[in-house]
């Protein structure tokens, strides 16, 4: 955008900062800054945040390539960690625990998807299980982690992974590099949002102490309160905790353990699930649970009883439902993180959202026209992203054999989206699994999910009738054994990290 055009978008106003405000606001430094633009972010010491652990997933390794980020400058600054996936424990049943890994899993043959050869042939001699085609679950399983490799005859070629990081200590860090790169922060507590009379759009926001912030574009990173896109454009929310019923929270860090596991751990409780999230200086741990099931006091009892080493402070409670905003882009106003949405934190979607959300917005920048194409575009690209990962995140709930608590009950029983109960079905009768347009999960991150949970197709892919089976699996054997013979030769996971 030249500096000569009149009608490009002069100012952009962040409210409110956290992970979500300071991830727009290093993208827009590092994108947006120069010519006419200032980027003015807006947020308050007296409103606290809660220095929880935090998940992700591979995507966000292109958002700090984005920024040029140095991967081991951000590790150390974060206390991070690497993740090569997520364990699952009593989720299908009690007592049985999967893998659900980042990467590829094994190789697809003839146009046949990797988890039908398995699922035709799992109960041949040597075959042993889906997670073990994972590059990233053999290796997570045995501690161990290393970089991708380019070339395709090495199994890490199949391995990709993510972080684990101190929240606050990310936000802070992304905070130092946006404001090198321009941005403006200003302190203070918004009291008032001024609307055009004519338009709806947000002329200001005024502050505490009487300042003025004024803006052609604003971001609302105020958290659940959704201080813009809800209270003042009125944008109403969609609620999907019939689907999701876990609605409260309650985190506790606790000491770092000598060996750091390279992946988060999920563990199915009486009424909800329990988070694990090793860091280099101290372990995230979590209890999210439905209140409609249990007393907040013993979901705090079985979080402290539940841990892997001693708690390092106090529990602390949070309150959520989960959701979103029937539109994320209304007028000027743009909403990302808690303020657009919340899905629970079950396979650490959270940041990527924002990420998703922040990287459609600048392939859709506006000027101050606001076109109405763009923000349908936008609505429409970001609704289907928070859908699918619903869809997915339910999948968790919805098949399971548990039966053992009224919460387990619920879930297995209840009516679940549309969407859902047709990739369910395809997959029920022949193993069959279809991604969709741009969503996140893989198949076989669908594979794996519905394998691990213990749902078993009725029949097999047709096609594989056609196939050697005898040399299928003695290539499937020699495949599983190239994977435990790599990891045996990785460095462990903490050694990794201090390697960079």
């Amino acid at each position: 955008m030249s500096r000569g055009d009149g009608n490009a978008i002069r100012d952009l106003v962040i409210v409110g900062g956290g992970t979500a405000g300071w991830m727009m606001a290093a993208a827009a430094g590092r994108v947006l800054a120069g010519g006419l633009r200032s980027i003015t972010l807006i947020e308050s010491d007296a409103i606290g945040t809660i220095g929880v652990g935090e998940a992700t997933i591979p995507p966000i390794l292109g958002f700090n390539e984005l920024l040029g980020i140095d991967e081991r400058a951000f590790l150390e600054a974060t206390q991070g960690t690497f993740k090569l996936g997520i364990e699952f424990e009593n989720w299908g049943r009690q007592g049985t625990r999967y893998f659900h890994p980042f990467g590829r899993t094994g190789r697809d043959f003839d146009g046949i998807a990797f988890h039908q050869l398995w699922s035709w042939l799992r109960d041949a001699e040597g075959v042993g299980s889906l997670e073990e085609y994972s590059m990233s679950a053999v290796a997570a399983r045995n501690g161990k982690f290393a970089h991708p490799q380019s070339d395709p005859r090495s199994p890490l070629s199949n391995l990709q992974y993510a972080y684990h990081f101190d929240a606050t200590r990310y936000a802070a860090f992304l905070r130092s590099y946006a404001i090198e790169r321009g941005v403006a922060r200003q302190e203070g507590r918004i009291v008032d949002v001024e609307l055009d009379g004519e338009t709806g759009h947000v002329l200001a926001v005024k502050l505490e102490d009487s300042t003025r912030v004024t803006g052609d574009l604003f971001i609302d990173c105020s958290g659940f309160r959704s201080m813009l896109l809800g209270e003042a454009m009125g944008v109403p929310f969609t609620d999907w905790s019939h689907w999701l019923p876990c609605d409260r929270a309650v985190a506790v860090p606790s000491a770092a353990k000598e060996q750091i596991a390279p992946y988060t751990r999920s563990r199915a409780l009486t009424a909800g699930w329990q988070w694990r999230i090793p860091l280099q200086h101290r372990t995230g741990n979590g209890h999210v649970y439905a209140s409609a099931y249990m007393e907040d006091a013993e979901a705090e009892r079985l979080l402290l009883a539940n841990l892997d080493s001693e708690p390092a402070d106090d529990p602390r409670p949070l309150r959520f439902r989960t959701g979103v905003r029937e539109k994320l882009w209304e007028r000027n106003v743009v909403a990302l993180g808690l303020s657009g949405g919340f899905l629970e934190p079950l396979e650490s979607t959270s940041i990527h959202l924002i990420q998703t959300g922040i990287s459609k917005l600048l392939a859709l920048f506006p000027d101050r026209d606001f076109t109405d194409v763009e923000r349908d575009e936008y609505n429409r690209l970001m609704t289907s992203s928070y859908a699918a990962v619903r869809d997915f995140i339910v999948a968790h709930y919805h098949v399971t054999q548990r039966d053992d608590t009224p919460f387990w009950n619920y879930v297995r029983t209840m009516e679940i989206p549309d969407s859902l109960e047709t990739r369910l079905e395809l997959f029920r009768r022949k193993g069959r699994i279809f991604r969709y347009d741009d969503e996140l999960f893989t198949v076989g991150s669908w594979a794996a999910i519905l394998e691990g949970q213990g749902m078993k197709p009725l029949g097999s892919d047709p096609l594989c009738a056609a196939l050697d089976a005898d040399g299928l699996a003695q290539a499937m054997r020699r495949m599983k054994q190239a994977h435990h013979a790599m990891a045996a030769r990785l460095p462990l996971h903490r050694d990794a990290i201090g390697g960079g």
